[in-house]
């Protein structure tokens, strides 16, 4: 009676275990993607979700005091896709449009003074127009300035060495590069085919040798760019622009007087795109879900 008894029980444990092997065999041949595609959920960010994770990463932010502010839209924005660039200018603001990107991260000014004051100049009828152009399309610009030059290294002078291929010249304790000889001349065509850059405008004597260069993209001002040729004498200064009448007249005369230094002048905008360019592939990895791109503003002048 036992042997018939453990023979049923030992039976009816075959039975289930096989049911139960068979059960996960069918689970394991039932394709994964659909379970992937009922639980995936792309992560979603605001605009403010991009700001803090940009700010981790920048010493002692984020600071009291700055021009680092939202300009147009809403921080509460859920973002569809970024565009980084040099001035939020018309052209930018409807490509990001065309590629449904509603938040765009810009160096410089928007409305045309240093702190975006929009009653800089009273009834200001563009600036009316610019932000109506960025209310329809529902843009957020935030300007990202002061904290980039924090950033270590410099956002935009890393950029720019990286685009120039002078990055392996560069030492982060000193105020000038040392690059491998080369006339002023050559050094000049270096910088319009790297920098991507039409015209530039230069005081000197193009047939001078060129290997101590101080590198100031942007709009330094009169005394710090002339306070570095006085400290460092390089054999040229590099600038984005200048007061023609400050730093330009200062070089000429020096170089009258048997000093060394000439000038390169690459127009502001230009000067610091590449920074604003690195941005992309800096913050990719931080908002992966996140399509990031870059649109150059470009230099605003034609020559005729």
């Amino acid at each position: 009676m036992n042997n018939k008894i453990n023979s049923l029980t030992k039976r009816r444990e075959f039975i289930s275990t096989t049911l139960k092997a068979a059960g996960a065999v069918a689970f394991l041949n039932i394709p994964f993607r659909s379970f992937a595609k009922n639980n995936s959920v792309k992560k979603e960010y605001t605009v403010q979700n991009v700001i803090d994770i940009i700010l981790k990463e920048i010493p002692s932010a984020p600071f009291a005091q700055t021009v680092d502010t939202i300009k147009s839209g809403s921080a509460d924005n859920k973002v569809t896709g970024i565009v980084t660039t040099m001035f939020a200018t018309t052209e930018v603001i409807n490509a990001a449009a065309k590629l449904n990107a509603n938040f765009i991260i810009a160096h410089e000014p928007t409305f045309y003074n240093h702190a975006d004051d929009i009653n800089y100049v009273p009834n200001n009828e563009v600036v009316k127009r610019k932000q109506d152009l960025l209310k329809q399309h529902n843009i957020t610009v935030w300007r990202f300035h002061d904290y980039w030059h924090t950033y270590r290294p410099d956002g935009i002078t890393h950029g720019v060495l990286k685009n120039t291929g002078w990055l392996k010249y560069y030492e982060p304790e000193k105020r000038t590069i040392k690059i491998p000889a080369i006339t002023l001349k050559n050094l000049v065509e270096h910088l319009k085919s790297t920098l991507k850059i039409e015209h530039v405008r230069v005081i000197g004597n193009i047939n001078q040798s060129c290997e101590n260069i101080a590198l100031l993209p942007g709009a330094g001002g009169g005394q710090s760019q002339i306070s570095i040729v006085e400290r460092e004498r390089p054999d040229v200064l590099i600038v984005g622009e200048l007061s023609e009448w400050e730093t330009g007249e200062y070089i000429r005369d020096g170089l009258a007087l048997g000093e060394k230094t000439s000038l390169i002048v690459l127009g502001h905008s230009v000067s610091e795109e590449p920074g604003m360019e690195w941005l992309v592939e800096w913050l990719k990895p931080k908002t992966p879900e996140l399509q990031i791109t870059h649109i150059a503003s470009g230099n605003p002048f034609m020559w005729v």
